[in-house]
């Protein structure tokens, strides 16, 4: 006696490829088991399919009816003497039933446990018999092998891998559902192509395949081949085809205790490593997402993990660890933040995460707190809220970069809350009610510390210093402190008064600061030391302007957007044509344009950006105000080359682009459009691209590290 077994017990959430075929073609799977049955003599078959699937079960129960009236089930089967019966066997729902042995130790009416192997189920399989047991795919692939040919089948997929695969779609992804696709695409094309990408513009973070015990790869895979030998050189399984997408707002901490958390459920429990380990694995993960684990915690975890996958009897064991070693992989960083910093970057573990937009405030302000007081009229009460941790209050209130408000929940079902403009509300009516006025901390510490740059940086930190009873002096190479803040930020969004009343509040809180001093040319590192200076705390900021690569741009007439602002600012002079260009699409870009067309010898200014508005980083009200002042926007534009005479910038060579595919930042590639090319013409070329870090005056000496 033998028998054929269709394994159709599919327990991993969100994937119903299984149902999808039995609902839709059991005549294709039935069909395989009735070949393989009479390949090798078998005289039963058992489908085990989930009894959560009742349409599946109706759809699979009629195509046996239907196959026993038309002959081709039962007895003597179309005149040769093969009989053969299916029947339907219905699961519990035990994920663990999806192991071989364990489903047919549940179809004999045992507790679905596996057992040791070998002796395999071909050997010893159900009622002791030998056995062939298959998933639905392989079964539903039998009869078009046998309709169209070995050859065609190989042609389909990868050397090891071949043929194609069904794959639940699914997670952060804009086109959810099933795909049928060849072995060996590419996860970006997947992801990409054939889901549509990440909704909501966000970027991608990982994917997970296999299902619960499953590996999560990162961005830098989406390349790989999908076939069982990459995905398992990866770390990752095919399993039964569950693709699971995640973006940035995904913590994979906590994406590996959810999965933990189904799997030590669903361990039969026969063996100790899987039993245990999955239990001991999640709660170290639980602690890591808590707040209240160690470093060495991650390297039990991780030791645990390797136990738990060499030790255990069945695949699920095998391959409950994988969440956790994939993601310590390629995600360590994650754990090591919820250990050392206290912190989630993606804002989802409740233990250590307050209201979004406290936490992702780089100073932790309460904003909910001020927000709450400030709608039941306690302004004064707000004010102080807002004082207790912000030295530069009445700045943010204009030029913060608000990340509060790209976390705020209101945004989640409308615009999110105006956080900045209410800190500056407060703040404005502290100042007219004569409410703000700096307290000047004792000093009660020995150590004195310098700071090097008076810019945002060094100012709060100076403030902070200073509290904790630090005798501080600030130096700075700027005849004016305040840094870019000063001498970049135009005075339409940042009036200058408004930047004086916050640094004075620091300077009377006791910070001391004198200007006109730059490091490495008015003193060095080991002068501050020889001084008495305990600490030294750098923060010289970020001005380094990145070339734009193209030829040309070191002609005259070119000029770089952060010194132009600060030679606007410090009243040198500047020679600007009637033509100004701006490349770039960040503040900065938007900034020179909008100072340059207030220059009474510019005629007309216009931005040539790449991408189109929806992706320029500027905020979108400074783009707007540009708009409406009459500063040109050229979207969907690159510059290719400086045109010049006599050593002269005359224009830019432009070509038109246009928005491709996304990539893993989640904004779409800009793609050159052939035989675009124009000229556009320009006597004055300003570059606001990026900045880097300068740091000359640092000596290999000093012994710091630069990453």
């Amino acid at each position: 006696m033998k028998y054929v077994i269709c394994n159709a017990d599919e327990g991993d959430p969100g994937a119903y490829m299984d149902r999808s075929l039995l609902e839709g073609n059991p005549h294709r799977v039935l069909e395989g088991m009735l070949i393989g049955a009479y390949a090798m003599g078998a005289r039963e078959g058992y489908m085990y399919v989930r009894d959560e699937y009742p349409l599946a079960v109706k759809h699979v129960t009629l195509a046996i009816e239907e196959l026993r009236r038309l002959g081709l089930i039962g007895p003597n089967i179309l005149g040769t003497g093969f009989d053969f019966e299916i029947r339907i066997a219905k699961g519990a729902g035990a994920f663990v039933c999806g192991e071989e042995t364990a489903l047919i130790a549940s179809i004999e009416g045992r507790v679905g446990e596996p057992r040791q192997r070998p002796p395999f189920p071909t050997v010893r399989g159900l009622f002791g018999k030998p056995t062939c047991i298959n998933n639905v795919e392989t079964w539903g692939n039998v009869p078009l092998i046998i309709d169209k040919g070995a050859d065609w089948f190989a042609g389909i997929g990868t050397e090891g891998s071949k043929g194609t695969k069904i794959f639940s779609l699914v997670g952060k992804i804009n086109n959810t559902g099933l795909v049928e696709v060849p072995m060996g695409i590419t996860l970006r094309e997947i992801i990409f192509d054939i889901g549509g990408g990440i909704p909501g513009d966000r970027a991608f973070k990982a994917v997970q395949t296999g299902g619960p015990s499953g590996g999560c790869l990162p961005k830098e895979m989406l390349d790989l081949p999908i076939d069982y030998q990459s995905l398992a050189q990866a770390g990752s399984i095919m399993g039964s085809g569950g693709m699971i997408v995640m973006d940035e707002k995904t913590c994979m901490v906590d994406i590996a205790k959810y999965y933990l958390n189904f799997l030590r459920d669903e361990s039969c429990g026969k063996c100790v490593s899987c039993r245990e380990g999955t239990q001991r694995m999640w709660e170290i993960v639980k602690k890591i997402s808590d707040g209240k684990a160690t470093m060495e915690d991650i390297a039990v975890l991780e030791q645990l993990a390797g136990a738990v996958k060499d030790a255990s009897l069945c695949g699920l064991g095998q391959t409950a660890a994988n969440p956790v070693l994939s993601t310590l992989k390629y995600f360590r960083s994650e754990y090591e933040k919820h250990v050392v910093e206290k912190r989630c970057p993606a804002m989802v573990c409740k233990e250590i995460v307050s209201s979004p937009c406290q936490y992702i405030c780089p100073i932790g302000q309460e904003a909910s707190t001020y927000i709450a007081l400030i709608a039941q009229k306690k302004f004064a009460e707000a004010y102080e809220v807002i004082r207790k941790d912000n030295p530069l209050p009445s700045v943010c209130g204009r030029v913060c970069s608000r990340a509060c408000e790209s976390v705020c929940r209101a945004g989640e079902i409308g615009e999110p809350i105006s956080i900045r403009g209410l800190k500056r509300f407060v703040m404005d009516w502290a100042k007219a009610k004569g409410l703000d006025s700096p307290v000047r901390f004792p000093v009660t510490r020995a150590e004195k510390v310098v700071i090097i740059g008076a810019g945002p940086a060094g100012l709060t930190a100076g403030y902070y210093l200073a509290r904790k009873g630090y005798p501080v002096r600030i130096f700075e190479a700027l005849p004016v402190p305040g840094g870019m803040l000063a001498v970049t930020i135009p005075g339409h969004r940042l009036p200058k008064d408004i930047l004086s009343e916050d640094i004075n509040f620091i300077m009377e809180s006791g910070v001391s600061i004198k200007t006109h001093m730059a490091l490495g040319k008015d003193f060095t590192l080991d002068d501050l030391h020889n001084q008495g200076y305990k600490a030294v705390f750098i923060a010289t900021g970020a001005h380094k302007p990145i070339e734009i690569g193209v030829p040309g741009e070191e002609a005259e007439g070119v000029l770089q957007a952060l010194e132009y602002l600060k030679d606007v600012h410090l009243k040198r002079p500047v020679e600007l044509g009637r033509r100004v260009v701006v490349i770039g699409g960040g503040n900065s870009a938007v900034d020179a344009a909008r100072v340059a067309l207030r220059n009474k010898s510019v005629g007309k200014v216009a931005i040539l950006y790449r991408r189109t508005r929806k992706e320029m980083p500027a905020y979108p009200e400074e783009v707007e105000a540009a708009l409406d002042e009459g500063v040109k926007v050229e979207f969907l534009t690159a510059p290719t080359w400086v045109a010049t005479k006599d050593g002269r910038v005359t224009g830019v060579r432009c070509q038109r682009m246009k928005l491709g595919e996304k990539d893993e930042s989640g904004r779409p590639k800009p793609v050159p459009i052939e035989g675009s090319e124009f000229l556009v013409a320009a006597d004055t070329l300003i570059l606001a691209l990026s900045e880097r870090a300068y740091t000359p005056y640092l000596k290999e000496s000093d012994g710091l590290t630069l990453s």
